[in-house]
Parts: C-alpha cells; structure tokens; sequence
C-alpha cells in the first residue's frame, strides 16, 4: 500500500513538473514569442524574459527580433534609354510587427523573402528605367537607394516588415558592351572639362582686361595728381623765393648763397680751375667786398 502510494505521488509530482514546464514562455532578447491557441495567434510577448501560457492547450513559435539580410539575386534592368545593366544588392529588414507578419506570411522568413524579392526588384527596375545608363553610371548609390526606398513607400507595412536599408553591391554594364560605353563616357568627360577650360580662360582674360584697365585709369590719375602737387611745390618755392628777394634785409644774402650754387656747379667735371673776372659775382665771395 505504501508502495503504490509513494509510486502516485512520484507520477502526480512528475506531471506537475511536466505541467509547469509547458505553461513557461521564455523569449530571448533576439526574438518574438507567438503564443497560438487552437492555431491563431492569441497573443505575442515582444519583451524578454519569462512568461506563461496554458499548458498543452497554447503553443509557441518564435520569430527573429534583430536585423536580417537578404540577398537579392542578380539580376539585368533597362536603363530609359533601353540599356542593359546587371543589378546585385542587399536588404537590411526586420519584423516590426510580428502579429502581421504571423497573418499574412504565415510566420515564415522565407515567405518575407519572397515578397522582399519581387518588391524591391520591382521598385529597382521602376526606378532605374527612368534614369539613363550615363546618370545610373555616374550616380551615387545612397542616392539610388534612397530612390528606390521612396518608390516602396509602405508597401511593406501590411506584411509587419521594417526596411532599414537597400545597398547595391554592383550596378555594372554586361561584359559585351562595357569597354564601348567607358570610352564614350570619357570622351563626354573631356569635351565637358575642355568647355569648362575654355570658358575659364576667357572670364581670366576678360579679368585681365578690366584690370589693366583700372590700373591704366589709376596711374594717370595718381600722375594727374603727382604733376599738380610738383607745379603747386614749385609755385610755392617761387613764391617764398620772390618773397625772400624783395626782403632788402635777406637780398645780400640769397646772392651770397646763389654765387655758391654757381661756383659749386662750375666746379664740377675734371678740370677743376675757374678764371674769373674781379667785377665777377663769383669773385666777390672770395673778394668779400674789397
């Protein structure tokens, strides 16, 4: 008797534990809990940690919390000048809302991936059909993706998909027709460069001209004025020396100093001997009035 009941309470202990193990939820910091009831889903638990369910009548499925990739498959897009270009990118993508993406994609990464697929191709090919080879070549990625982004718009919404971001890895002209099409883009290239030289170095001639031409217009002014301040310079001098002369007091010795000026001025050049007369004005300096 005592055996049997210690066998009960070991099976009842047992599937109490098995009971309390299946009402336990635990979801990690990279992913979704998604409790189902009867196959729907009665609730997600979005934030980590322990949590429960009824056991043996709620299941749970998991979904990815963090950034997924995909890799897009390569793929040729005609340019709008009906062009060929090989196409290879990646998408950054998480759920965002896991209840949508559990509804409409049936809980499956690999459905998502298929939406992903043909959604971004398209957009891709909307986008870069309107562009020509020549801007799809010379343009910037970012701002490619950020094209084909806008063109999504939210059409990811209803699946509970986020898009964080588009990048191409190659955007690339098909092995047959490359070379051809670098060579006429840089021939394009040099005859842009050779304008913009052309243009510049008639503006610099043109600078040139302007500037010579003030620098003209400025001499002969500060000349204008350089000859108007010597003749007022020596008017001046004129007139203090007209007014020195009718100085009786001063007359005796501005012809002392103005023998001098001459006699220095006779003096210069290799021979230096000078005859003068005694009745000479020159003589008188040395004759002191004798």
């Amino acid at each position: 008797m005592k055996t049997m009941k210690k066998i009960i309470l070991i099976v009842v202990v047992f599937l109490l534990l098995i009971t309390g193990a299946s009402s336990i939820v635990v979801t990690r910091e990279n992913e979704y809990s998604l409790v189902r009831q009867f196959g729907r889903v009665d609730h997600v638990v979005t934030e980590a940690g322990i949590s429960f369910k009824i056991p043996f009548l709620q299941s749970v499925d998991k979904l990815p919390r963090q950034v997924l990739l995909y890799d897009l498959p390569s793929s040729d897009i005609i340019t709008s000048d009906k062009k060929t270009m090989i196409c290879d990118s990646y998408i950054l993508w998480r759920i965002s809302d896991p209840l949508k993406f559990a509804q409409t994609l049936n809980s499956s990464v690999m459905n998502a991936e298929g939406r992903l697929d043909v959604i971004v191709y398209n957009s891709t090919k909307n986008v870069i059909s309107s562009i020509t080879q020549d801007n799809v070549i010379s343009g910037r990625d970012g701002e490619l993706s950020a094209a084909i982004i806008a063109n999504i718009g939210n059409s990811f919404d209803q699946y509970g998909i986020e898009i964080l971001a588009i990048e191409t890895k190659k955007l690339d002209l098909p092995g047959d027709n490359k070379a051809a099409v670098y060579e006429r883009m840089i021939s394009e290239r040099d005859n842009i460069a050779a304008t913009y030289t052309a243009e510049g170095s008639s503006e610099a001639q043109i600078i040139r001209n302007t500037t010579d031409k003030e620098v003209t217009v400025l001499l002969s002014e500060a000349e204008k004025e350089a000859a108007i301040l010597i003749a007022e310079g020596e008017a001046e001098y004129m007139k203090i020396l007209s007014e020195a002369y009718n100085d009786e007091s001063k007359q005796e010795f501005y012809s002392f100093v103005r023998s001098l000026d001459a006699l220095k001025v006779s003096m210069q050049g290799k021979n230096k001997t000078v005859i003068l007369s005694p009745d000479s004005p020159i003589a008188q300096i040395f004759y002191g009035g004798q």
